[in-house]
Order: C-alpha cells, then structure tokens, then sequence
C-alpha cells in the first residue's frame, strides 16, 4: 500500500499535513460465496489494493471527512450522531462512529481525507471504509479492541446502521488475512486457519475485472435472498420435526443436509434453490481447502467456476454484464477459476489466473466483453492484486 496519493490529496483538501494513516485491504472470497449468513464454511483473501485515511485529530470532537469517490464533505459531532441513517455515502462511518461511542466514550475526532485505490463494487470497500476509520478513531482516543471486537463492531455498522444484513466474511479477511496465506473461517464458531500457499503450487495472480456497474448492497436482492435462505431453513425445522427458534436467527447451517433432500420438494423452488446453493457451496469449500493445501490449484479453479455457476443459476444473482463477464472468464485460458467477487449484484468478478499470462487474458476479456457492451468502454478495468496482510499492516505516516 503506497500512501503517496492519498497524503497528497489530504493535503490538498485541508491545506496542512497528516497526522497518521490508517490503511484496510479490500477483499475477495474464490469459495463461500453468500454462505457467511447461514453460518457456513468460507474462503478468502485480503488484497494490496483498498482504502486509505489520511487524518489528523480534532481535540473538539468534530469528524470532517472528504472522499476521492464521492462528492461533498461530510461533517459531524461525536456529541451529536444521528441514531439513523441519512442515506449518503457517510453512513457507514456516522454508524461506525456510533456504534464505537457506545462502548467508549470518544472525545477526539478528526480531520480526513478517504482514498480507494479501485472501483467500488464487489471488493468489500464499505467494510474496508468502516475499519480503516475505526482504526482511526480508536488510534485518537487510545482505545483498544481485539481482532474479533474490531470483526463484530465493523458488522455491527452494515447490519445494524446501514441496514445490510451481511455475515463476516468481509471483516474477517480484512482483519484476519495475510499474505501468501488463504484464510478459512467457519462462521458457525468464528473459528478460523490461515493456511499457507503450498510450495508446489503454480504461481498465481488475483485478477479482478470491474463490470463498469457500481452497486450498493442496501438497495440490491441482497437481504431479499438471505430472507429466502432463511424461510427455507424455518420450514425445513418445522417438517423435520426439529427445534426451531426466532425466525431472523434461523440459519441453514443448523439443518443437516439430509433433511433439506428429504424435505426439498416441499420448498418454494425459489426457496429450495437458494438452500441448494447453501449446502453445495459449503461442500465446495470443503473440497476447495483439500485441493489448496494439496497444491492442486487447477482442482481449487475447478471449484470456483462451479462455485460461479452456482451463484447465477441456484443463487440467482448477476446482473447480465456480470454473468457474460463469468462467461468469458470460464472460457479465457490461463484463468484457472472466477466467479462473482462480492454478492453479485453488478460490481466485478475476481479470478485466480496464470500470472504468465496475464497480458493475454487482459486483452481477450476486455476485447469479448466491450465488444459486448461497448457503452462500457472506459468504465470497465482490469486489475492484477496479490495476497496480501490485513489491517495489522497499519503504518503512521513518516514511519
């Protein structure tokens, strides 16, 4: 992570310089996709590309943000934070504001200027925002959090203020994730294995291809599947006869996958599809995790793409770009697996790729998709990233 940029527009915006960075890698998830709701089994990675503060304290309380993304300037009093979303882009951070103040008293606040080095739109940013930010405000006023209270807290914010009923996936890879290293996180039990990138292994790169399609999760189909995901799971308990409690704590990963065949006929086809997807996806990550730590990277790419067709056709999300853009992945060589990166709702895909041949495969994609949607031109991007460590990799700036 180069701080340069941001720095530079700090200094711009505000006219003196930075006291501290905070820096969060965005993410991306090969295998787990739309199973952290339901308590499943996920993969992921941190990335070298995400958000970056460049801030300096404000003994008065006040919080004064700019953002590179988006436009305006957002300004609030730790004193005085709405307890409800307002429906801008500084929701996530008022919330995380919010939500830190209830646990801590905060009495400084600050001056900063937001930077993502990528389009927004499947990569995870608002939760990169949100704990970057934290980072920031608990560095000012000397509070202390553990990984999982900074994972918890950062979900808090999307569920409980923004109104986007996401699992950790996002939090713990930004958190939790190293380089060289692919994170396995059970989300039943929170319990999590970083397992390192086998020597044998081909070389590999983390391509990410933007759609040109910007999305937000809180206007999508997003909470709608996990609703569906959910009445599944409710009915499944109920015809097998099994204990069942508040419907919105219902989660698919309490039913065995042996009732949900025995029952499947009797589901909503929508509902019977989305739990489908559950129970395939969770085996895939089994699978996926075998194949990794074999160094079977073409067996792990295999699962992606299943894991891609999935999504579209069981889990139903994608947008028409975004499942011709998995299309042309899934037919590219040297792409050793792709899929959706983040919940599919416009946004990018992600593939792992021959790094070799990544002059290549840049080319063929955006020449098949452009030529496909040529109003995109100039929109559309591609991006090589590598693995890289989470938010631990935080840097004072000057350091």
């Amino acid at each position: 992570m180069d701080p340069t940029a941001c720095i530079s527009a700090y200094r711009q915006a505000f006219r003196q310089e930075p006291q501290a960075i905070s820096f969060c890698p965005y993410r991306v998830s090969p295998l787990g996709t739309h199973v952290d709701h339901q308590g499943g089994p996920v993969h992921g990675f941190a990335i070298d590309q995400g958000i970056t503060i460049a801030y300096e304290a404000d003994p008065a309380g006040r919080v004064t943000l700019r953002s590179e993304n988006f436009p305006g300037q957002l300004c609030f009093s730790l004193d005085e934070i709405p307890g409800t979303k307002l429906g801008d882009w500084g929701d996530h951070l008022r919330g995380a504001a919010l939500l830190l103040s209830r646990r801590q008293r905060l009495w400084v606040g600050l001056t900063a200027f937001i930077r993502g080095t990528m389009p927004i739109g499947g990569l995870s940013s608002s939760a990169s925002v949100i704990i970057a930010f934290l980072e920031a405000l608990c560095r000012l006023n000397r509070v202390e959090l553990s990984d999982r209270e900074l994972i918890d807290l950062a979900q808090a914010v999307e569920n409980q203020y923004v109104g986007v009923n996401c699992g950790k996936l996002d939090q713990s890879c930004e958190v939790l994730g190293r380089k060289d290293q692919l994170l396995y996180l059970d989300t039943l039990d929170d319990s999590f294995e970083l397992i390192p990138t086998p020597t044998r292994m081909k070389p590999y790169g983390i391509a990410v291809f933007f759609s040109g399609l910007s999305r937000s999760l809180a206007g999508s189909g997003y909470n709608l599947r996990l609703d569906e995901c959910r009445a599944a799971g409710y009915s499944l308990m109920a015809y097998a006869g099994l204990p069942y409690g508040a419907f919105a704590d219902t989660r698919l990963r309490a039913v065995p996958r042996e009732v949900f065949h025995a029952y499947r006929d009797r589901l909503p086809e929508a509902w019977a599809r989305r739990a489908e997807h559950y129970y395939s996806e969770a085996a895939r990550v089994e699978a996926g995790t075998a194949a990794w730590r074999a160094g079977d990277l073409e067996q792990y790419g295999q699962l992606i793409f299943q894991s891609g067709h999935s999504v579209i056709h069981s889990y139903e999300c994608g947008c028409e770009q975004l499942i011709t853009l998995y299309e042309i992945l899934r037919d590219t060589p040297g792409i050793y697996g792709g899929c959706f990166s983040g919940a599919g709702f416009k946004g990018c895909c992600m593939a792992l790729i021959d790094p070799e041949q990544r002059d290549t495969i840049e080319h063929r994609v955006a020449q098949q998709y452009l030529r496909a949607y040529p109003q995109l031109e100039g929109l559309y991007s591609f991006h090589l990233c590598h693995s890289a460590d989470g938010i631990h990799e935080q840097r004072r700036f000057g350091q």
